[in-house]
């Protein structure tokens, strides 16, 4: 996910982002725990991009 796109977010938005890709990071573990996870790293990105959005939040939080 782009920086600029998730800055351009309202918190709300950033938020409900946030619990989108928790889920989605949920649903990779639980694939790759039953041997269906066909793109490992899929949920290398989804790990960065959680903590990309965690940032951003921390930083507007700060100002």
């Amino acid at each position: 996910m782009d920086l600029n796109k998730i800055r351009k977010m309202t918190d709300q938005e950033r938020v409900a982002e946030l619990n989108r890709m928790k889920q989605e990071l949920f649903n990779l573990r639980f694939q790759h725990v039953t041997g269906q996870l066909e793109n490992p790293v899929k949920m290398r990105e989804i790990k960065r991009d959680i903590a990309r959005v965690k940032t951003i939040i921390r930083e507007s939080e700060n100002n």
